[in-house]
């Protein structure tokens, strides 16, 4: 049953934090085309990894992750007033490079065409 209430739980919290980064003002989040890849949260919903990335490459991944970072404490905040929480997770923000993998395989596909 913990399982099922953390991928819910999950799917949630990535669906509000993508809200809640289109609404920050800091440029190193605002001027980037993020996308939030996976949520992992913990079983007793103490702890979440989000998985950013952005399609400019890794490098401005790690840019806009520094920015979210910044802004965690009111990304937690917002967080816990969307979703009704008693106790809002922990939230860890790390950056991927799926999105540029994907691309540059698509590119390589494209051109064996």
């Amino acid at each position: 049953m913990a399982g099922f209430k953390a991928s819910r739980m999950s799917e949630d919290i990535k669906r509000e934090v993508y809200s809640i980064i289109r609404e920050l003002k800091d440029p190193r989040v605002k001027d980037s085309m993020l996308s939030i890849v996976k949520a992992d949260v913990s079983g007793d919903l103490s702890h979440c990894k989000l998985y950013i990335s952005d399609i400019a490459g890794f490098d401005k991944s790690k840019e806009a992750v520094k920015g979210l970072e910044s802004a965690s404490g009111f990304i937690k905040r917002e967080l816990s007033n969307r979703l009704h929480l008693r106790r809002c997770p922990e939230l860890k923000f790390i950056a991927d490079d799926s999105i540029e993998q994907g691309a540059n395989i698509n590119r390589i596909i494209e051109d064996l065409s």
